[in-house]
This record gives C-alpha cells, sequence and structure tokens, in this order.
C-alpha cells in the first residue's frame, strides 16, 4: 500500500511542462415528464450541458420527425454538477396538440433527444398513473384478502389472524432489543392491512396516514379514483384498510395496538429486516426452530393500558379515518358507519395533548415524526363534517358539530402558533395539506360563525406560507423543485407540494401555483437531473431494482414486467445506502450506477436493491401520487 501510494505522488511529476491538457468530453441530456404534459398546462423540459450553450434551439417533433415547435433554448437556470454546469428552460406552452413527442436539443456541434412523452386531455394523461398506484397497495395487501397478480401468488401471515399481544419492549436505535418479549396473555385478530414498505412489518402510524389520504381520495374524487372510475376505485382498497385499523382498536376497552413484527432481531432472535423472502414462506419459517418464531407468530404490540391517553399523531390521525368512514358509509351500511362514528370520537377524546416523545413505531427512529397539532386538526374537522351531514346516532357521545368545529380551528391555530408551522409540506409527517383545506370548507359550510380561533384567511395564509417556501426553494434549483434533492422522502414531497398548490388555487380562484404544480409533478415524473420518473411504470425510464422483497423476488429486474407498478420509491437523497441480505437476487446485474454520472455533490440517485434510502418504496411515500394525478383532471374536488 505505501509503495502505491509513493507512485501516485509522481505521476504528475512525468508529464512533461506545458503539455496540453485533453478537454473533457462535452455531454448533454434533455430531461422531460415522461408521462407528458395536460395539453392545457404549462409544458417545460430541461436541457443540461457539460459547456455553455446560450444560442442552442429546440424543436418539439413527433415519431415521423413533423416539427410542432421550435425556438431558441430559455434561460440558463443554473448549474447542477461539476460534470453538467449548466441548465437550460425549454418551454414549449404553446403546444396543445395531441400526441407522443420528443423534444430535440441542437447547435452546430451537438443535438440530444428526450425520451418519448405524450400530450393529451389529463383524464388520459393520468388514467393509467392512477390506476398503477392503486395495483400498488393491492400488491402490498397482507393476509387472507390476497389479489393475485403476476407479483402475488398466495397469501402470507395467515398466522396474524390470531396474533399474540405485548408490551413494548425497549430497544435501541437500530431496534435491537435484549431478552425476551413480555406477553400480555391476549390474542388478536391482526391480519390484513399493508406490509409498510419492501419488509413486511404493519404500522397504525403509516397505514393511518394512508386509509386518510384513500378515503378522500373516495370522497373528493368520485369520478376519478371513487365509483366513478373503472379502473382506479379505491372504496375497497380503503376499507380493506380501515377494517386492520378497527381491528387494531377495541373501542369496548379503549386499547390500541401498535405495530405487528419486529424489524431488527438480536442474537437470540430473528427479526424481519434480517432475511429475505416472499411472504407466504413466514408462516412456517424455520420449523420449530427458537430463533425464528417471531417469524412465524408475529408480535403486535400495544400501545398503552386499556383506557390510556393516546399519542396525539395517532388520535387525530385515527379520528380522522373513523370519521372520514362514517362519511362515506352512513347512507349505505348505516350500522358500520355509526360504529365507525363512534370509535372516532372516543380516540379523539383520549387524545394526550401534552405528550412527550410521539409514539410511531419500534424503534421511532423507524418513524421520528414530531408535529401532531396538525393531526388533530383533521381528525376534529372530520368529526364535524361527519356530525353536519345529517341526523347523528344516538350512540355517540358528542352530537354536536360546532364542538368539533371550535376544536378544529383551536388545534388549526395551535399548529400556526407552535414550533414547526409551515416546517414541512403535505406528507406522513404533516397533514395540514389536508386539515386546513377541509377546515377552511367546514368554516365556509357552517356560515363562517365568529368566535372561532382561526379565519379562512389565515388558513389560506398558512397554506401559501408552506407553498412560498416551496417556491423560494424551486428558484433556487436548477430544476426548478419545490424540496431539496437532498433530503429524505423527496418523492412524496414533490406529490404533497402538487396537492397544496391545486388546492391553493381552488379555495382562491386562481392559477397562482398551477405552473409550480405542474412543473412539480414533471419533477417526480422524469424533469430531473438523473432522468428517470421516480413512479415505477409511470413514464419510459423508472426504478427496476427497488429494495422490495416481492419486486425483487418474483418480479422483473430490467422494467419488462412484471414490476410494482405505481410504488413510489423514495427518490433522490444525500446518500445511497448499501447491505445485502442473503436471498437478495443482485440489482442491477453487473452492478453498474447507470445514475452515477448525473449526481451532484450533495444529492445523489441510486437504483439499487441496496439502496433503501433512494430505491425503497413504502406505503406513505405513494399516498399523496393518486391526488396529485386526480387533481390535474379536476380542479373542483366534492364538497363533504
Amino acid at each position: 500500500m505505501l509503495v502505491a501510494a509513493c507512485a501516485l505522488m509522481t505521476l504528475p511529476a512525468l508529464i512533461p511542462t506545458g503539455a496540453a491538457q485533453a478537454a473533457p468530453p462535452f455531454r448533454a441530456q434533455v430531461r422531460v415528464d415522461q408521462v407528458g404534459y395536460a395539453s392545457g398546462a404549462s409544458k417545460r423540459a430541461y436541457l443540461m450541458t457539460s459547456t455553455a450553450r446560450p444560442g442552442a434551439t429546440f424543436r418539439v417533433v413527433d415519431a415521423r420527425g413533423d416539427i410542432f415547435y421550435s425556438s431558441v433554448v430559455g434561460a440558463d437556470q443554473g448549474s447542477w454538477s461539476g460534470t453538467y454546469t449548466h441548465v437550460y428552460a425549454l418551454d414549449f406552452n404553446g403546444v396543445h396538440r395531441t400526441g407522443s413527442f420528443h423534444v430535440v436539443a441542437s447547435d452546430g456541434s451537438m443535438q440530444v433527444r428526450s425520451p418519448v412523452f405524450r400530450i393529451a386531455t389529463p383524464a388520459a394523461l393520468y388514467a393509467t398513473a392512477m390506476a398503477n398506484s392503486l395495483s400498488f397497495y393491492q400488491n402490498e395487501r397482507d393476509g387472507p384478502d390476497l389479489i393475485s397478480s403476476a407479483l402475488r401468488s398466495a397469501p402470507g401471515h395467515l398466522n396474524d389472524e390470531e396474533a399474540m399481544t405485548y408490551l413494548i419492549p425497549d430497544v435501541n436505535s437500530n431496534g435491537d432489543f435484549k431478552g425476551d418479549l413480555t406477553s400480555l396473555g391476549v390474542s388478536i385478530d391482526a391480519a390484513g392491512g399493508w406490509w409498510d414498505a419492501g419488509d413486511y412489518l404493519k404500522f397504525t402510524e403509516t397505514i393511518s396516514y394512508v386509509v386518510g389520504m384513500m378515503e378522500t381520495d373516495v370522497r373528493d374524487f368520485p369520478s376519478q379514483l371513487g365509483a366513478g372510475s373503472a379502473t382506479a376505485d379505491y372504496t375497497a382498497e380503503a376499507a380493506f384498510g380501515l377494517n386492520w385499523l378497527e381491528n387494531m382498536w377495541n373501542d369496548s376497552t379503549k386499547t390500541l395496538y401498535l405495530q405487528v413484527g419486529i424489524g431488527e432481531g438480536n442474537s437470540q432472535i430473528v427479526g424481519d429486516h434480517d432475511i429475505w423472502r416472499v411472504p407466504q414462506v413466514d408462516d412456517t419459517y424455520g420449523g420449530s426452530s427458537p430463533e425464528d418464531r417471531y417469524i412465524r407468530n408475529r408480535p403486535v404490540f400495544r400501545a398503552g393500558a386499556p383506557g390510556s391517553l393516546i399519542s396525539p399523531n395517532l388520535a387525530g390521525r385515527l379520528a380522522a379515518d373513523f370519521a372520514l368512514c362514517y362519511q362515506l358509509d352512513r347512507v349505505t351500511e348505516p350500522a358500520e358507519a355509526a360504529g365507525c362514528l363512534k370509535s372516532a370520537e372516543d380516540i379523539f377524546s383520549l387524545a394526550d395533548t401534552h405528550p412527550g416523545r410521539l409514539q410511531t413505531a419500534i424503534p421511532f427512529d423507524f418513524y421520528p415524526e414530531k408535529e401532531w397539532r396538525d393531526d388533530l386538526e383533521w381528525g376534529a374537522t372530520e368529526l364535524y363534517d361527519a356530525l353536519s351531514t345529517g341526523p347523528v346516532p344516538a350512540s355517540v357521545p358528542q352530537t354536536d358539530a360546532t364542538y368539533y368545529l371550535r376544536q378544529a380551528a383551536h388545534w388549526a391555530r395551535a399548529y400556526i402558533t407552535g414550533p414547526y408551522d409551515a416546517a414541512d409540506s403535505l406528507n406522513l409527517y404533516d397533514v395540514t395539506g389536508l386539515a386546513h383545506f377541509d377546515l377552511y370548507r367546514a368554516i365556509e359550510h357552517a356560515g363562517n360563525p365568529a368566535g372561532l380561533e382561526v379565519t379562512r384567511t389565515q388558513l389560506l395564509g398558512d397554506i401559501a406560507k408552506q407553498l412560498d417556501k416551496a417556491a423560494a426553494q424551486s428558484a433556487a434549483d436548477p430544476f426548478g423543485f419545490g424540496f431539496p434533492w437532498d433530503t429524505f422522502d423527496t418523492t412524496s414531497h414533490g406529490a404533497g407540494l402538487v396537492v397544496m398548490a391545486a388546492e391553493y388555487d381552488q379555495l382562491t380562484g386562481t392559477d397562482t401555483f398551477a405552473r409550480s404544480g405542474a412543473r412539480w409533478l414533471g419533477n417526480i415524473l422524469g424533469a430531473n437531473a438523473w432522468g428517470t420518473s421516480l413512479i415505477v411504470g409511470d413514464g419510459t425510464t423508472f426504478p427496476d431494482c427497488m429494495q422490495h422483497q416481492v419486486a425483487n423476488l418474483a418480479g422483473s429486474l430490467n422494467g419488462a414486467g412484471p414490476v410494482l407498478a405505481g410504488a413510489a420509491v423514495e427518490g433522490p437523497n444525500s446518500f445511497a445506502a448499501t447491505g445485502l441480505v442473503a436471498g437478495m437476487r443482485p440489482c442491477p446485474a453487473d452492478g453498474v450506477d447507470t445514475f452515477a454520472p448525473f449526481n451532484s455533490a450533495t444529492a445523489v440517485f441510486q437504483d439499487n436493491v441496496q439502496s433503501w434510502s433512494t430505491d425503497e418504496p413504502a406505503l406513505d411515500l405513494t399516498a399523496a401520487t393518486p391526488m396529485a394525478f386526480a387533481w390535474q383532471i379536476d380542479n373542483d374536488p366534492s364538497v363533504p
């Protein structure tokens, strides 16, 4: 090693003084929204180059080469990386012709072509993407209610139907714990629900968020994501997720359960993350080996003793879920809906409004949520909407809708004046993108009553505050993205921003954020430095090598199919994780990182089964995408 180091140090002296250095090769790429552009919306692609090309031109051409638009490249948006030092905007807003196209950029010494994309009506453009999102959740189903597919041939974790409950163990930041678990001697039916991500754990934390998003989809966009859709009706899937939550909450004993399964084991116990397999093998995994006992018979962890206070993030989201259940089912299934409403009120009444560290998952570092006032705002708002829609069942403890309107306004005010106001955008960790929007409409529905702790103007201003931060971030990014590329959950934040932009414009009757929303959606669908859609199956280039066991073991590793269509991955991040688990199919097979040339000094994307930090899909990451697509089609959602 010392000899090699010395040899490297002497290399510069071997180059003759004044010898010409070879210029680095010229590089150029065109990046587009690979799903396409709505015919009436703004349209922007990007030319990224290694040297300045201010006089370059671009044209929009169809498959025959016919030119539909041509222009000089737009303004230089700034440097992306040491390799791609210039990014030019390519705007073609005036192209309304529907069809399939390429962008071709050229000058005297270069010609570079984009992937194919469509221009179409929003309904035609996003129909497949919305159906893909639904298929992701169907493939992520656990328990006996399997929907067979090219990826799923058998149900998994049937032993969850009689799962033993346990006290929450003490764990370190990796999820490892000492000794054994402490049984509570009570079994529950914890089957069903969706796996959390590429593993097989199930969390009340994430499923409660996803169910609320789906129920809102069904309520607000019935033609796109509800009963009016032939290909993307979320009604059954929302009910499937809600059924699991009903099993995790015992209303008669006021007991909440938090999690199914162990992430990391220890020297005596195998955990979910320690092995790589398809889900149907778990019920008999390891035969009678004691170290695999919690793979075969997965533990369910109780959040707290019966009747104890509930972490407010969970209380608020669960109250919203069950209140939305009542809104959706009160006419067709009145008895079931009445039970949902009572659960919603009971859970909300047990919210711990002076919490220490929130309860999320075991360990907490899996989902380190900090904000909770937004969840209580959301829960109270949906309870108001539930109680104000018609006759109220006699079984519920609180029948006055205005009580919950006041509660919603109180928690909205607490959020706006709290420590995390507008620190985030719509995603698992901040649901004001739903809560503020619905509360604004609820106050309007109630006739704008006096005496509430927050006004519609203040709610609208807080939505704008979050969007203005995104706009400022966009101005500093060559690709105009509203969220830092080097941060976790890039994809879901992008979709959440698209939703919030549409909400603001709908409430104000303007198109203030319409252009930004279209560009942010384009960013996660391929108009980014890496030229990849961050949602599987949406576009021409998308992740092939996700850290997802079923996709890796039963799916294609080259995008040809079957693929886990609709799965939104983490996206670009500050690092690409490494780490093999026995049984993984290597992907990419040749080990070549095709996206490495497009990384910057701070943001990287790697399509590799090992890189959970960029390439793992998850329930919460995907939840906002169908709603983002639906907003592009219908900018006037149903009023609850």
